[in-house]
């Protein structure tokens, strides 16, 4: 733990969940690369060459999944939109709901800071798309 770490902080990231340890020199790493990326075009080039496309596809559905949740939009309609399974949409329900607030951070971020642009998908309703990348 350096100086600028709080006991809040290592709470919640002892919290963050059991499956994964945060504290592996690696995974340390990882979220210290993401946090010293500086902007937009710096962002794009690290998922690309981090990823693969598909993975990209799938994590920008992930989110756009978890945007239409918020809104409550039928899973059949995020299924069609997203082409997320009705398993991997009720999961992000349950994080999105969950005590730890990952997707509500983001999608109150993204809400205060980008002006989107609503998007029919089905029967009239709408959402808003997620960045592009």
């Amino acid at each position: 733990m350096n100086k600028n770490t709080s006991i809040d902080t290592v709470k919640l990231v002892q919290g963050i969940g059991k499956e994964v340890d945060w504290t592996l020199k690696k995974r340390v790493q990882f979220i210290e690369s993401i946090l010293s990326l500086k902007n937009a075009d710096e962002t794009k080039r690290f998922l690309r060459d981090l990823m693969t496309t598909g993975e990209i596809e799938e994590f920008s559905n992930r989110l756009l999944a978890a945007q239409l949740l918020s809104k409550d939009v039928q899973y059949n309609a995020i299924t069609k939109e997203t082409g997320l399974s009705s398993t991997t949409i009720a999961r992000i329900s349950k994080w999105l709901n969950g005590s730890l607030g990952g997707y509500r951070l983001i999608l109150n971020r993204l809400s205060n800071t980008h002006h989107h642009n609503p998007t029919k998908i089905d029967k009239g309703l709408s959402c808003f798309d997620s960045p592009k990348l």
